[in-house]
């Protein structure tokens, strides 16, 4: 394989885009014979931690502080127990602002504004194609040693997430790629430990179980839900991939299936994934936080989660809160003839209607979370990336 063909009716996630080559490896066919890569994220816990080119997103343009790139040096302790407090990411933050703050608009001769291309690949030769990096998969040979079987990168085991993905999927399989919101949501954690330490939180719509697999590190039991088989057994070997996370702070995932469309949750014992009584009786009675990220590009799908949401805050036994993450995409629709934004208009519409409803037995709070806390997983954080907190409280 030496480039990976994209069909006209996929959807790619830009996380993956722009992925270095010799990390970009496909490591087996999923049940549907869809292809499989692993892809590395590095938690960029001190000013003095490198951006590994050979992780997602490796591209400098998406790292919080150029400090951060200084060493190779990497925080050997456990996320949750990192060390790192408030004052760190304070420091972390003031950088980034400071080397924003110092760049200038170049223009050229003319007046116009020069921008700066991204380098090409090294590995490219081909000058007439555009100036972008492609996706070379490194298919792994059936001699090599199965990266899915060995230990944590032994130099900075607490400091890099394993994934396992497909690239440029349908629509309905958009699940099984890692997406931005994902990522935003992933910051949020870390950043907000008091919500998650020693606590029970679920994450709908999991997909590869990355925010899940964060919020273990801190949590004490996180059920990390979506549905499909295939899907789920992604996300199970995600989970086996990054245990040591967990481990390190005493936490669990438990992955399990949850449908939006059905109202209770599945107890046959013979279905993979399903729910036990110990498990479901755990969930009622000490869930405290929600969380799901870029699961709102249908608006059936929208509105059966904001239903699931419904449900289950009346189920809970603890108030409870819902973190949602989700980008804004610009979309030119035929029937508009315009550029839209319809799955988020539809969110939006969806938020206003839970902040008006009323029960009698639970009122729900509101509210858009500032997207100016630490940044410690590399990406692009654009400003379509938008984080919403809804607060499910008993009403007076």
């Amino acid at each position: 394989m030496d480039e990976v063909t994209f069909r006209s009716d996929t959807v790619l996630s830009d996380v993956h885009l722009y992925t270095p080559n010799h990390r970009h490896l496909m490591v087996r066919l999923n049940g549907v014979g869809q292809p499989v890569f692993l892809s590395q994220f590095k938690l960029l816990w001190s000013r003095n931690a490198q951006t590994d080119p050979g992780t997602e997103g490796g591209d400098d343009r998406h790292v919080p502080t150029q400090e951060m790139l200084s060493t190779k040096s990497c925080s050997p302790g456990s996320p949750a127990r990192s060390g790192h407090g408030q004052e760190d990411y304070s420091l972390q933050a003031k950088a980034g602002t400071s080397s924003q703050e110092g760049t200038s608009a170049q223009f050229d001769e003319d007046g116009d504004l020069d921008v700066v291309r991204r380098p090409r690949a090294t590995s490219d030769t081909d000058l007439a194609e555009p100036p972008r990096d492609k996706v070379h998969p490194v298919v792994l040979r059936q001699e090599e040693e199965d990266v899915t079987e060995g230990e944590a990168p032994e130099n900075c085991p607490h400091s890099v997430i394993r994934i396992e993905h497909t690239m440029a999927t349908p629509l309905e399989d958009v699940g099984k790629q890692v997406w931005r919101g994902a990522l935003l949501l992933a910051d949020y954690i870390l950043f907000r430990q008091d919500l998650f330490q020693g606590h029970t939180v679920l994450e709908l719509g999991a997909g590869t179980g990355l925010a899940s697999i964060v919020a273990a590190t801190m949590a004490r039991t996180v059920y990390c839900t979506d549905v499909g088989a295939d899907l789920l057994a992604m996300c199970q070997r995600n989970v086996v991939l990054n245990s040591h996370l967990a481990a390190a702070g005493g936490g669990v995932v438990k992955v399990k299936e949850l449908d939006w469309l059905k109202d209770d949750l599945c107890t046959d014992a013979n279905v993979p994934f399903s729910w036990s009584e110990e498990d479901i009786s755990d969930l009622y009675n000490h869930t405290t936080v929600l969380f799901a990220a870029e699961v709102f590009y249908d608006d059936d799908l929208t509105d059966a989660l904001f239903r699931t949401l419904c449900r289950l805050a009346r189920r809970l036994k603890n108030a409870c809160t819902a973190l949602l993450s989700i980008e804004k995409r610009l979309n030119f629709t035929l029937r508009h003839l315009d550029v839209t934004c319809e799955a988020y208009d539809h969110f939006r519409s969806s938020l206003h209607a839970l902040e008006k409803l009323a029960d009698g037995k639970l009122r729900f709070v509101v509210e858009p979370v500032e997207s100016s806390f630490p940044q410690l997983l590399v990406y692009e954080r654009i400003r379509q990336l938008e984080l919403w907190k809804i607060v499910a409280e008993p009403t007076a």
